[in-house]
C-alpha cells in the first residue's frame, strides 16, 4: 500500500551530524519547545544500542512510547540513505500508532560530514555541528553541511572555553552553504531556541501547504572506515545512487 501524500502525513524531519555534536540534545530541545503545540514522535538510530532513545525517554520530553529506536547494525548512513526500509517502517508504524502526528524527528547515528538522508525517508534535514569540533569544520563543506535545509552550529555557550569565534564560524558556514539557513544554537539561550522553534513551524507550514519539495543532497562522498582494510589506513567506501519517483528507486554501490 503506497504511503499517503506528504501533505497528508506528519512532517518527517531528519537530524544528522558527527558523533557528539548534540543531535539528541537538539531533538530534546525541539520537543520541549513544541510538545505543548504539536503532536510529536521520535525515531533514533544507533548501530548496536538504543542509547539515544533511552536518553530522550529519561529526559521526559515526550511520552516514552512516542520514542522508537532503530539499531542499524551497520554504518549510520546505511539506514538513512542506502536502505531506508527499517526507518521508513518505523516512521509509518509510529504515525499509525499515534495518528495523527504533526512531526516525526528521525535522528541519524553519529556519522561524518558526508552523511545525508534519502528524500524518500525525510521531508527536510537538519545537519548539526558543534563549536567543540573546531571553528574550521563549517568551511570544510560536504553534502551535509552544504545541502541540508538547516545547518545548526550547536553548543555556542561552549565557544569561550574552546577558543571558537561563533560569528566567524557562522559566516564560514553561510559561505559553504551559499546563503542557505544557518542557526547558532545553545539550549541555554532562549532566543536561539525560539529561532529553532520558528524554523520547524515554518517547515511544517510549507509541508502542509505542499510548497516544500524534499531535496536530494546527492551521493555520499568517498569516506573511510578505520576498522576495514585499506593500504592507507581504512577502507574507502563510495556510494552512487540513482533515484526514481521522488527518491524511490534503484540504488547502486561502488
Amino acid at each position: 500500500m503506497p504511503d499517503s501524500p506528504a501533505s497528508d502525513r506528519a512532517l518527517r524531519l531528519g537530524v544528522a551530524g558527527p558523533v557528539g555534536t548534540g543531535k539528541s540534545s537538539l531533538i530534546a530541545t525541539v520537543c520541549r519547545a513544541l510538545a505543548d503545540d504539536l503532536r510529536l514522535g521520535v525515531i533514533t538510530n544507533d548501530i548496536y544500542t538504543d542509547e539515544d532513545a533511552r536518553f530522550l525517554r529519561s529526559a521526559g520530553v515526550l511520552d516514552p512510547e512516542r520514542i522508537r529506536a532503530v539499531e542499524t547494525g551497520a554504518c549510520p548512513h546505511t539506514a538513512i540513505r542506502d536502505d531506508i526500509t527499517t526507518n521508513l517502517l518505523a516512521a509509518e508504524d509510529l504515525e499509525r500508532d499515534f495518528a495523527p502526528l504533526d512531526v516525526v524527528l528521525i535522528e541519524s547515528g553519529g556519522d561524518n560530514l558526508t552523511a545525508t538522508f534519502s528524500p524518500a525517508l525525510v521531508d527536510a534535514q537538519i545537519f548539526v555541528l558543534d563549536v567543540a569540533g573546531g571553528g574550521d569544520v563549517a568551511r570544510k563543506g560536504g553534502p551535509g553541511i552544504g545541502r541540508a535545509d538547516l545547518l545548526v552550529v550547536n553548543k555556542t555557550d561552549l565557544a569561550p572555553y574552546v577558543g571558537v569565534d561563533v560569528p566567524r564560524m557562522v559566516a564560514d558556514a553561510s559561505d559553504a552553504r551559499e546563503g542557505r539557513a544557518v542557526l547558532a544554537l545553545s539550549r541555554h539561550d532562549p532566543a536561539s531556541v525560539a529561532a529553532l522553534r520558528a524554523w520547524v513551524l515554518s517547515m511544517l507550514a510549507d509541508h502542509r501547504a505542499g510548497t516544500h519539495v524534499p531535496q536530494d543532497p546527492g551521493p555520499m562522498a568517498p569516506h573511510f572506515h578505520a576498522d576495514e582494510e585499506h593500504p592507507e589506513g581504512g577502507f574507502v567506501h563510495a556510494h552512487e545512487h540513482a533515484h526514481e519517483h521522488a527518491g524511490v528507486g534503484t540504488h547502486t554501490h561502488e
